[in-house]
């Protein structure tokens, strides 16, 4: 699953096992369980402390660094966004928008242009989406999820009783 995330195979696995561990593991632990070098474990804990998937844990009397997952699903999940957000989605509205700030030469470099504000807009409007979700508490966003196709049925309603409204300004 790690790698449809972006994110190798070695450092799904790490986060494999953190995830579904009852307790904090250190490194060693983690290397002994896969079967993976100390080294290897060490640059998976990074890359999954840069994501903010694990969180690092002292325990009393031990040196060693332990890592845990987030015991919420739903901050494990806007981690995931954000990041993917920050990595490929922000990169691209800049490049789309440094693409259309120039002067098309010609109709093929216009209509190319045009396609990339379309794109832009859309990923755009995407990511406003997304910080506005990003501010909702898990509970309501859990409520909007579950809503699915029947938000349409709001939004008509919401529709009608604009209609309904003007029709009243204007009488």
């Amino acid at each position: 699953m790690g790698s449809r995330w972006g994110i190798n195979r070695t450092v799904g696995q790490i986060y494999a096992l953190i995830f579904v561990s009852p307790k904090p593991l250190n490194a060693d632990e983690i290397a002994e369980a896969l079967e993976f070098s100390r080294s290897n474990v060490s640059i998976g804990l990074k890359e999954l402390q840069s994501w903010r998937l694990v969180k690092l844990k002292h325990l009393a009397g031990d040196r060693r660094e332990y890592f845990e997952a987030p015991q919420d699903v739903w901050e494990i999940f806007k981690s995931l966004a954000e990041e993917k957000r920050r990595r490929e989605v922000e990169p691209t509205l800049s490049m789309l928008r440094a693409a259309l700030v120039e002067t098309p030469g010609n109709e093929a470099d216009a209509h190319a242009q045009k396609r990339m504000q379309q794109m832009h807009e859309l990923i755009d409007l995407s990511s406003t989406w997304f910080d506005d979700v990003q501010r909702l508490s898990p509970e309501t966003i859990g409520r909007l999820m579950r809503m699915g196709s029947s938000i349409k049925t709001v939004l008509d309603m919401t529709d009608k009783l604009k209609i309904v409204g003007r029709k009243k300004v204007s009488s």
